[in-house]
């Protein structure tokens, strides 16, 4: 029997089996998110998840759930059919700041932060919690309130907290849109690389 003849026939379909494994196995991050995650007023494919997720393929797919305006509880909401349909190892939250912005009690957005981490733990994915924080002009004794519950609920449910990522682009004017809000396409590139330098070593990613 010529085993060189067989194996150079089978190892396309070797390689096909080890890619589809390889696939199976892989892990999934759902962000979880508003216009800061969505691409707000850009094509989604230039959103930093799915730079992200063009960056990780094939050992990590990271699915962008974000939809502009959205608030905490309306992610809430949409929480449950998005954990079974792409029943994800972690999900990034990133949400809180339309809250914010609308003036909501703080204590009504942590709470419903806190259902949203039971929620993604109860499906036996791992939650991690984005840092949000509002603009000056909304006063110091709210923003001081507002930024607490990021801390707070990432202690309690001893999930890791990452920064909020903004801080960054807001030092970059050019990266800003004219709203003063949103960062614009420019910055994607940079969001993406400064999102996978931290999330890597929680996902375990190989960069």
């Amino acid at each position: 029997m010529d085993f060189k003849y067989i194996f150079r026939w089978h190892l396309p379909f070797l390689l096909l089996v080890l890619f589809a494994f390889r696939a199976a196995a892989a892990d999934t991050v759902l962000v979880l998110g508003d216009s800061l995650s969505a691409g707000y007023r850009m094509a989604a494919n230039a959103a930093w998840p799915a730079l992200l997720n063009e960056k990780w393929q094939p050992q990590t797919r990271v699915i962008n759930a974000s939809i502009s305006g959205d608030t905490a509880q309306q992610g809430l909401a949409r929480l449950p059919a998005l954990l079974k349909q792409h029943q994800p190892d972690w999900v990034l939250v990133e949400l809180g700041g339309n809250d914010g912005l609308r003036g909501f009690q703080p204590q009504q957005t942590e709470q419903t932060l806190r259902t949203i981490l039971q929620d993604i733990k109860a499906a036996n994915a791992r939650p991690v919690l984005m840092q949000i924080r509002l603009p000056a002009n909304y006063g110091r004794r709210y923003n001081e309130a507002f930024s607490a519950i990021y801390p707070k609920l990432a202690g309690e449910f001893s999930v890791p907290l990452l920064p909020f990522f903004m801080e960054e682009v807001y030092l970059k004017p050019q990266w800003m849109q004219d709203d003063g809000i949103h960062p614009n396409r420019d910055a994607q590139p940079f969001i993406a690389d400064w999102m996978a330098a931290r999330l890597a070593p929680l996902v375990n990613h190989d960069s």
